[in-house]
């Protein structure tokens, strides 16, 4: 099925609303979620509203937590989100990161015990479009998924790295991914009716390489509720030694120096840590030479021949923001499964999914 953006946000926000959020809070639950959509990020969407009310409900996720800079500086803040909602810490931490950039010409924020911030790149493109360039460290607090180069047991989690670039004139080059093969989300989507995994994203124990999610979730015919604890596997690395080390570097950076925790060992409360370096480009000389050899760069980048006659070199971000003109003209596609679980999150209070789809 596809639903309109608009009412998917509207259904989504009444639900956060029925489950004790702010409307203001509810309503950014609703549009970041359905902006990871948009972007093709299905794994970081709307699939995930049934988990964020389990999580709220369980207390692991608190509502209406307001941020709180706990270490300040010109050019440097340590925000604790008190495990509030990604939703609401991610533009705050964002925000002054900005700010302070632009006061300094650099600035480092480090953001801890945030809930799920959902889809970095969020993040990297709100700085982007402010002008200024940034790089974003992110890890997951008790969350162990993904198993390092060479082994078979988990000791990450997914990791996400982020970092966008704004160009004069044009769209921002924004890189967004997950140092895992694939990221959870996506192990959820292909468990749930959407898009089947590549081969061997995953791992066994006895190191068979697998793309079945039952390697990450247990058994999952007729349970509607998917738990990564109860499989036996492991997410890989993407990239071999390289993806492994980079989410080592995350786990440090976002979840060591922060404080807010790593993924292990022992059991730990859910969250985020995410370090984020936000740099104006005026504090490295020249604006226009900053702008004049970006430009130059990026169309010799482009100016690559294709590997194959349909091909086409791609800057990261130019796929979501074709993905996102598509979705908005046409809909958001939603598997059929993933629809029945909003139902299901908006029936306890007294929502009818069907009149959100216009």
């Amino acid at each position: 099925m596809q639903i309109a953006a608009a009412g998917l946000t509207a259904f989504v926000r009444d639900i956060f609303v029925g489950e004790g959020c702010t409307p203001e809070e509810a309503e950014r639950i609703g549009r970041y979620l359905v902006a990871a959509n948009l972007t093709g990020h299905d794994s970081h969407g709307v699939i995930r509203v049934p988990r964020y009310v389990g999580w709220l409900r369980e207390g692991e996720v608190v509502a209406g937590q307001a941020p709180e800079v706990v270490s300040d500086s010109p050019s440097f803040a340590l925000v604790d989100a008190h495990y509030g909602f990604g939703q609401t810490a991610g533009p705050f931490a964002t925000q002054l990161g900005i700010a302070k950039a632009r006061q300094n010409g650099v600035a480092i924020v480090a953001l801890r015990h945030a809930g799920h911030l959902g889809r970095i790149g969020e993040w990297a493109e709100q700085a982007a479009a402010a002008g200024l360039v940034s790089v974003h460290f992110v890890n997951v607090a008790g969350s162990l998924l993904v198993a390092p180069y060479g082994s078979v047991d988990r000791r990450f989690s997914t990791a996400p790295f982020a970092a966008g670039f704004p160009v004069a004139g044009a769209e921002p080059v924004i890189l967004d991914f997950a140092t895992s093969a694939v990221a959870e989300g996506k192990v959820l989507v292909a468990s749930q009716g959407g898009k089947p995994l590549p081969e061997g994203v995953l791992i066994e124990p006895d190191g068979r390489l697998s793309r079945d999610p039952a390697t990450l979730f247990g058994p999952i015919e007729g349970t509607p509720e998917r738990d990564s604890r109860k499989g036996a596997g492991a997410i890989r690395a993407f990239g071999e030694h390289k993806g492994s080390g980079l989410a080592l570097m995350c786990e440090l950076l976002a979840g060591a120096l922060t404080g807010s925790g790593t993924s292990g060992p022992g059991p730990k409360r859910f969250c985020n840590g995410m370090l984020s370096v936000y740099l104006t480009p005026e504090a490295f000389g020249s604006q226009d030479a900053v702008a004049a050899e970006t430009r130059t760069y990026l169309d010799f980048f482009k100016g690559a021949r294709a590997a194959s006659p349909d091909g086409e070199v791609l800057l990261p971000g130019e796929p979501e923001r074709r993905t996102r003109a598509q979705r908005l003209s046409e809909g958001v596609p939603l598997p059929d499964p993933v629809w029945a679980t909003l139902i299901a999150a908006g029936r306890p209070h007294g929502l009818d999914g069907e009149t959100y789809r216009g």
